[in-house]
């Protein structure tokens, strides 16, 4: 086990967070701000996004995105995004000398910081996103001492095919970005360029179930509340002031009002509770499921197992350590150079995650050992938490030392 050294790295993040100093061509500030409409989307206007960004010439982005953030109104589809970003935070990470101590105290300092947070948050999107640009910054809050805070740009205003940066996405011109002198330093790029990523299969399950749960909801309110007729002479105004405020007076249900001579009666459709628009709630979830995740996962309540939900678990953890091992790849190659530049780490210092054990399986085998040969207790107490202090004796063992025939007496 690599051992830790906690006496350098700590005092070397501090100095770099008061003496870093950022460059003044920054991206960000130039960007135009605009209100986005929330209108209906449906299945034409993905078509139309898409092929917006795929156009070779004159690619435009922004429609695309702007129908990405809209599909995560979806809770389902969150979450499961939600589950694979939270397993690799939550995972504990190294940051160690190449070949040498883990660095405990530069560690423990990044650890929980939000410059790496967000790095990996932004790491792992380009899977579902395609791609990510960070802009590093200086950031102070207050009195607070300023910090290196890592930044979103709005992937809407970049083409990352072209590598351009549009301070305001409708217009054509923009930046060169890789061209300019911050870029790998205090901007970073992640993901392949060009691509759209995994939520461009999850656009049309989306929309369809946002089109069951809106015909669903009409199916309850005319089921639920059924809607009143009233047969009244139309051409007289005082019977026709009378049946509106009776209507009015007698609910919410929808009315309306005919002639008492003309006719009224509801179409037959087919006999439903509404199993049509669940069924299909359900297919667009699972499908979505199976992308993001790779299986469903404890949704299946009626014909799910215990086995099922091993194997899905399964899935989605090695659908995690890729997404550990893209991370990591990111911060040696990427990350941890321009943060030696700015003077956040050590120019030779490299980011690892630290390898998670089975301790049960581990327990299982340290005793099956301990019949053979002799465990170091130190290392007993180190990895499972068990202080042994020494060899207990028994009874039966106190017998035998005592009484060569401690067999037949102890049985008299």
């Amino acid at each position: 086990m690599a051992r830790r050294n906690r006496n350098k790295g700590g005092q070397h993040h501090l100095a770099a967070k008061t003496s870093g100093k950022s460059t003044g061509n920054k991206l960000l500030p130039q960007i135009i701000e605009k209100s986005v409409s929330q209108t209906r989307q449906d299945i034409s206007k993905w078509r139309t996004a898409l092929n917006g960004a795929r156009n070779a010439d004159n690619p435009a982005v922004y429609m695309l995105y702007q129908l990405y953030d809209y599909i995560l109104d979806d809770t389902h589809l969150t979450s499961q995004i939600e589950n694979r970003i939270q397993d690799s935070l939550g995972s504990s990470w190294n940051l160690k000398k190449k070949g040498s101590d883990i660095d405990q105290e530069l560690t423990d300092s990044l650890q929980n910081s939000e410059l790496f947070n967000e790095l990996i948050t932004q790491i792992i999107n380009t899977r579902f996103y395609g791609h990510s640009l960070v802009e590093l910054d200086w950031k102070q809050e207050g009195l607070n001492e300023p910090e290196l805070k890592a930044e979103l740009i709005p992937r809407t205003n970049v083409i990352s095919k072209k590598g351009i940066f549009l301070t305001d996405y409708n217009n054509d011109k923009g930046v060169q970005y890789r061209e300019l002198p911050e870029f790998g330093t205090w901007l970073l790029e992640f993901g392949k360029p060009g691509e759209i990523g995994l939520l461009n299969k999850a656009v049309p399950h989306a929309l369809f179930k946002r089109y069951a749960q809106s015909c669903w909801s009409e199916l309850c309110e005319i089921h639920g509340i059924p809607p009143r007729v009233m047969k009244t002479d139309t051409q007289d105004p005082g019977a026709m002031a009378r049946g509106k405020k009776m209507m009015q007076d007698m609910g919410a249900a929808a009315w309306f009002i005919i002639d008492s001579t003309e006719e009224f009666s509801f179409a037959n459709g087919v006999q439903t509770t509404g199993d049509v628009y669940g069924n299909l709630l359900k297919y667009c979830d699972q499908q979505n499921s199976l992308l993001i995740s790779g299986a469903i996962i404890g949704q299946d309540t009626q014909h799910g197992s215990r086995s099922k939900d091993e194997s899905g678990q399964k899935m989605l953890s090695k659908l995690v350590l890729a997404d550990m091992a893209l991370v990591e790849m990111y911060m040696n190659t990427k990350v941890m150079p321009a943060l030696a530049r700015i003077g956040i780490v050590p120019a030779d210092y490299v980011f690892s995650w630290e390898i998670s054990e089975d301790l049960q399986t581990l327990w299982e085998r340290t005793l099956q050992a301990l019949a053979y040969f002799d465990v170091d207790p130190e290392w007993v107490k180190e990895k499972f938490g068990i202080a042994i202090l020494g060899k207990k004796e028994t009874a039966i063992s106190a017998i035998q030392g005592n009484n060569l025939n401690a067999a037949e007496s102890f049985f008299v």
